[in-house]
């Protein structure tokens, strides 16, 4: 059970004393859900590398009441003081008598902590039962917060084995990492020790009850995972293909919610065995569980058998058909079990190499696997238009720093996750398909990943003709076309270029571009493309001629073109535009060469309007033109497919209704407006939601909101207190950010303060930001409430999102004087690299503003 990587731990200010191991804790947790509360037992079993006389590990937010240390030696007990340092989430105890090297020692610490809501450590999840609220408790470590439920050695390298012991009342159930193997009523001095009742507090034997749980492999502690609550649970169980053992699987959740978790555990039995077989290492634990939680920070996390996460990522209606939906659970639960060898069994020695981690479960848990499960989802192309694209557009950016950097403070985790996933996408592409899990076991990355992509950002191919080939020459993307300053990296690029060969499409492997240019022989009179199948992390700049040649080819039936190359042409495209390489008419003439384009994939890469309309948000002329040209690309596709979803029709088509519909009412076509308000008042005045396909739900809410009033805005805020699913509640909260009225606005963000759950905030922030009306309202709210939001979020992964979404939607450098102002005097630390970004993307958005406003006026003017 290894690190990630093995390197010699760094000893400055951020990293623990290596004098002292800690090989086994023993931990007795007493849970009270009625006072919301717990206290601990803790014993540490502590190897002395290096003689000392003083022990320092992990605290925060708990309070010691007894903390002793036992000499394995001596055999004699000795009472510890302790210094507390805050900033470091440190605690020291000094020890009367030097610890010999090659000793050992066991450490007891008794201690207590309180359940809060801070969706970090211990904490207190709320839900509700016939109208009374209730909560359970349930733990999130991961980077640092395992010390906030018992003192620990809090650092990914520093693993141990976890004998987890449970405390609670009967009613209610236990779960950690691995198996209980024994759960009885709580009795005095049978089942208890004397030192065990100090922490117990005054109980009655028959309101309580002890779980005692198996001993877990050596493992991090941000891995170990606890919880306690009236859960119910669905199970399965699946046969693993290299032990041969039937795995016993569960899925957990509150009463109002378990019915809705069966799809997220037969994707978990699908997955799992195919991890086993793919990795060829054995599973290692005695089951794995996954709990659903109201409220959770992140997506979910990977604790070593038993998966957490959030009830969007992990819900599914039985009777709902939303593919959208049903695709993110499958690819969420894959992810996480992903983890489970590559993260869990290896683990990364230090945070600075999460981007391995994240990423190469990204790559396997969202694209791989489920491309073999689920071959008609298309993942593998989705990819580009998902995780590629935004990550390319987060590397555009000044602010972009290598996948790998150092990390020296654990609390300012960063994790460039798409662009590491698909930086190792591209490594799988230039290996054999045999080779590829090969690597991936041994983590032997150094060939060809890191030599291509350890620099920061990525290259632009600019390609010029000849009568002999084709001229290529790199430089560094970015967005702010400020190449100038930043152009000095050269990368090794992997060219894969698209010919026609006796008629046929054939992909030339063999270049690299590893110098400033090269020349590349080729018949240019023949269509070509560079970056085939649009797997190498790079833009391609073309001649407006060859650009328009490549399009024509693409649109033929039989094109040499395949789908992934027509989805990065597009992106290029737009993304060339923006960063002034290009003219933005030549990404829109790209767009209506396509207008009868009928892929759905296709079309979610030509959304990319929507974008340009965000840029250009506060030019009216340009927004209603904009519309008008996306209406000639979706309504046609609306009055051909309608509105209904039958069941037996194909992923693609429905998928094709879903942003043919969401698209045109976006783009503000009264037809498809008024039908999408009519399906909403047949719902609110008759309870039945049978005309509004749960793919539409969230176009159909915001529609009505948006073109609504109060009436609408009340009935939606109905359907976000007592949602029947949590795709609806989701829509909801989308929807009351889209209404036009600014007192409604100005209500919306009262009711964020005053009824929106923690890990809700982010999604009201992003459905008010899409709101040109709602924009400056919400910067306000977030600049005027920033000492409130910046304490309720300051320890989650939420604060950095806020930032971004509050502020990144503006268009001129006088807004980003006023935001640079704003944020002179503040701490940014905790969103420091959130901040860069956002203010990076308002510097874009200027210059895209001041370049192409008149150009894209004449291009609408000569299509009229």
């Amino acid at each position: 059970m290894g690190s990630l990587l093995s390197s010699a731990a760094k000893d400055d200010q951020y990293r623990l004393p290596t004098d002292i191991k800690p090989t086994h804790y023993n931990i007795t947790i007493k849970t009270d859900l009625e006072k919301l509360a717990f206290h601990g037992l803790i014993k540490v079993d502590l190897e002395v590398v290096a003689e000392t006389s003083t022990i320092t590990l992990n605290m925060a937010n708990l309070s010691i009441t007894k903390v002793f240390i036992i000499s394995k030696t001596s055999s004699v007990e000795h009472t510890l003081m302790a210094s507390f340092d805050t900033l470091q989430q440190r605690i020291t105890f000094k020890i009367p008598k030097s610890l010999p090297t090659g000793s050992h020692a066991l450490l007891v610490i008794r201690y207590s902590g309180e359940l809060t809501g801070s969706m970090l450590g211990y904490y207190k999840s709320a839900y509700e039962v016939d109208g009374e609220t209730k909560h359970y408790a349930l733990t999130h470590f991961e980077p640092t917060s395992a010390r906030r439920a018992f003192p620990c050695w809090d650092e990914p390298l520093l693993k141990a084995t976890f004998a987890i012991t449970m405390i609670s009342r009967k009613g209610t159930i236990n779960l950690s990492n691995m198996s209980a193997i024994s759960e009885e009523p709580l009795n005095s001095g049978v089942n208890t020790s004397p030192e065990l009742e100090e922490i117990l507090g005054p109980i009655k034997d028959d309101n309580w009850k002890i779980t005692k749980f198996e001993t877990t492999p050596v493992m991090s502690s941000y891995l170990v995972a606890l919880a306690n609550g009236e859960f119910e649970y669905f199970e399965s169980s699946v046969k693993m293909p290299l032990s041969k053992k039937i795995l016993p699987l569960r899925i957990y959740a509150t009463k109002e919610h378990i019915h809705q978790a069966q799809f997220a555990l037969d994707a978990k039995a699908a997955v799992l065995p195919l991890y086993e077989k793919i990795f060829n290492v054995e599973y290692p634990l005695p089951k794995l569980d996954t709990l659903v939680a109201s409220d959770f920070d992140a997506s979910a996390m990977e604790n070593w058998g038993l998966i957490t996460g959030k009830i969007t990522v992990f819900l599914l209606d039985p009777d709902s058909g939303d593919l959208q939906a049903k695709k993110l659970v499958a690819s969420i639960q894959s992810h996480e079990v992903a983890h489970m060898w590559f993260g869990n069994i290896t683990t990364l020695e230090w945070w600075t190499y999460v981007h391995l981690n994240e990423g190469f479960a990204t790559l396997m848990g969202e694209v791989i696997i489920p491309d073999k499960i689920w071959p008609e989802w298309r993942v593998n192309s989705e990819f580009i238009t998902g995780h590629l694209n935004r990550a390319l557009s987060l590397d555009a950016k000044i602010s972009s720093h290598p996948i790998e950097v150092d990390i020296p403070d654990p609390n300012h985790v960063s994790q460039p996750l798409q662009y590491c996933a698909c930086c190792l996408l591209t490594s799988a592409k230039m290996c054999s398909s045999k080779v590829f899990p090969v690597i991936s076991r041994s983590i032997c990355l150094e060939t060809p990943s890191r030599k291509i992509f350890g620099k920061a950002g990525f290259p632009v191919l600019t390609v010029t003709e000849d009568e002999k080939g084709i001229s290529i020459k790199q430089d560094r993307f970015m967005e702010a076309n400020n190449v100038a300053e930043e152009n000095k990296t050269v990368w090794n690029v992997p060219l894969k270029i698209v010919t026609e060969k006796d008629g046929q499409r054939h992909v030339d492997n063999t270049h690299l571009l590893a110098e400033r240019t090269t020349h590349v022989k080729l018949d240019a009179s023949k269509s070509f493309k560079l970056n085939a199948d649009t797997t190498g992390v790079y833009r391609v700049l073309y001649t407006p001629e060859r650009l328009a040649v490549i399009a024509a080819e693409a649109t033929k039936e039989n094109s040499i073109f395949s789908l992934e190359d027509r989805l990065g042409l597009v992106q290029d495209s737009f993304a060339s535009a923006k960063a002034g390489l290009a003219k933005v008419s030549g990404a829109l003439t790209l767009v209506e060469s396509w207008e009868n384009e009928n892929e759905y994939l296709v079309l979610s890469g030509i959304g990319d309007i929507t974008n340009l309309i965000s840029t250009f948000w506060e030019s009216p002329k340009i927004v209603d033109g904009l519309n008008t040209f996306r209406r000639t690309l979706f309504v046609p596709i609306v009055e051909k497919l309608g509105y209904d979803y039958p069941s037996d029709e194909s992923h693609d088509v429905r998928l094709l209704r879903t942003i043919a519909i969401s698209q045109a009412a976006y783009a503000e076509d009264k037809s498809v407006v008024a039908d999408l308000q009519s399906r909403f008042k047949h719902y609110t005045d008759t309870g039945d939601d049978s005309q509004i396909a749960s793919d539409l739900q969230r176009v159909v809410f915001t529609t009505a909101t948006k073109y609504g009033g109060r009436s609408e805005w009340k009935n939606v805020v109905e359907l976000h207190d007592r949602p029947r699913t949590p795709q609806e509640k989701n829509a909801a909260i989308f929807a009351l950010g889209a209404t036009q009225d600014e007192d409604l606005i100005k209500e919306t963000l009262e009711f964020i303060g005053k009824k929106a759950r923690d890990q809700d905030i982010v999604l009201f922030f992003s459905g008010l930001g899409s709101n040109f009306k709602a924009r400056r309202a919400l910067t306000e709210y977030f600049q005027k409430n920033y000492d409130i939001l910046f304490k309720r979020f300051e320890s989650n992964f939420s604060l950095p999102f806020l930032v971004k979404l509050s502020s990144e939607y503006y268009s001129s450098m006088k807004d980003l004087e006023l935001l640079e102002e704003f944020y002179q005097d503040k701490d940014t630390s905790k969103y420091k690299l959130a901040l860069a970004q956002t203010l990076d993307e308002i510097r874009a958005r200027a210059g895209y503003v001041t370049r192409s406003l008149k150009e894209i006026v004449e291009w609408l003017g000569k299509r009229k």
